[in-house]
């Protein structure tokens, strides 16, 4: 029996990301694809509560597609409990449009799908191409997609780890070098929110930021990305900092 692929995304069902990763993954086994029905960009890892999912199968050729009136996560959730003919072999979550890079990982409802795979004890894996560009060019980095899909079906993925795959703008280098397996750089946003006036007078923010990296070492992912390299970074949702637990043992009371 062929391996089967769940895959979902933050950018909708009718996402170019989608729809490629889609085509690449039906090379390795049977694919169904359950992702929102709208963008659903930033959403992290959160869920619909007080409110109904609907499913609505999309006529498709060559997979099954889904789309969900929900988040990236309800969608994975949804997805292997009731829209998947049995248990996935294996999640895949984008390709992304943008980078989902350093700390953008806590913001990105891309990565919510595969680390909400990760916790429910799917193997999983996150692709993002840091072009927001809808027509950018994809087939230089389909062969390194495909390595890293046909490893983790082959080998697997050590528990509660999930793979965050991203690749840079292959546009803006004469040749991708390769993969790095490295860490997430230490990286911020400077948020702030600009305050304008719609047409009928009324104030009304938009957020805005500059995204600040000053942690270029060559073991991170901006360093991998900025120097024409895929970076994978292996994460869980494990948020535990285990050497602050051990500093903070004065705080226990009896």
């Amino acid at each position: 029996m062929k391996p089967l692929i769940l895959i979902s995304n933050d950018d909708g069902y009718q996402a170019p990301g989608i729809r490629n990763l889609a085509r690449i993954a039906c090379e390795f086994g049977e694919v169904v694809v359950v992702a929102p029905h709208i963008n659903a960009s930033a959403k992290s890892h959160s869920l619909t509560v007080g409110n109904p999912l609907r499913a609505e199968q999309i006529p498709n050729d060559g997979y099954t597609v889904y789309a969900v009136t929900g988040t990236p996560a309800d969608c994975v959730k949804l997805g292997v409990e009731h829209l998947c003919p049995r248990r996935p072999d294996l999640v895949l979550s984008g390709i992304n449009h943008g980078s989902n890079a350093s700390i953008n990982i806590l913001y990105s409802g891309t990565m919510g799908a595969a680390l909400e795979a990760t916790t429910c004890g799917y193997p999983s894996i996150g692709f993002s191409l840091l072009s927001h560009n809808e027509n950018a060019m994809w087939s230089p980095a389909e062969p390194y997609i495909k390595q890293v899909i046909e490893y983790v079906l082959s080998k697997g993925l050590p528990d509660n780890i999930s793979l965050n795959v991203n690749i840079p703008i292959l546009e803006k280098i004469p040749k991708l070098k390769g993969m790095r397996v490295c860490r997430s750089a230490a990286a911020r946003w400077t948020d702030s929110f600009e305050k304008r006036v719609d047409p009928y007078g009324r104030d009304y923010y938009w957020l805005t930021g500059k995204f600040v990296c000053e942690d270029m070492s060559e073991d991170t992912d901006q360093w991998a990305l900025a120097n024409g390299y895929i970076s994978i970074v292996p994460c869980r949702p494990d948020f535990t900092d285990f050497s602050a637990v051990q500093q903070l043992q004065s705080l226990n009371t009896k």
